[in-house]
């Protein structure tokens, strides 16, 4: 199992030269892409699409989050440390709305 740290390394590794070149909004906009690719693979339900896309769309947001200067897992943990920010319940107790 890989940590959400490790895997923001990974992308770090393998593509901070390039996504710095890119930087930040060019960047949001492949985020942007990704999330609508998703959204199209959802709809199909083929299995293999929807991990791909899942796949595509954290490793694009931990691209975004290694430019920005961002730990993700820290930011992460920070946020929703086994509650529900609003609520400060596990499992969330929130309303719908």
């Amino acid at each position: 199992m890989v940590s959400i740290h490790e895997f923001q390394e990974m992308m770090k590794t393998i593509y901070f030269v390039r996504d710095t070149k890119r930087g930040e909004q060019d960047t949001i906009n492949w985020l942007k892409d990704e999330l609508n690719e998703l959204s199209e693979a959802l709809k199909d339900g083929k299995i293999d699409s929807i991990e791909n896309e899942f796949a595509d769309v954290l490793a694009w947001l931990a691209s975004l989050a290694n430019i920005s200067n961002i730990d993700l897992e820290k930011a992460v943990l920070k946020k929703y440390n086994n509650t529900c920010p609003k609520c400060l319940t596990s499992p969330c107790s929130c309303p719908f709305r």
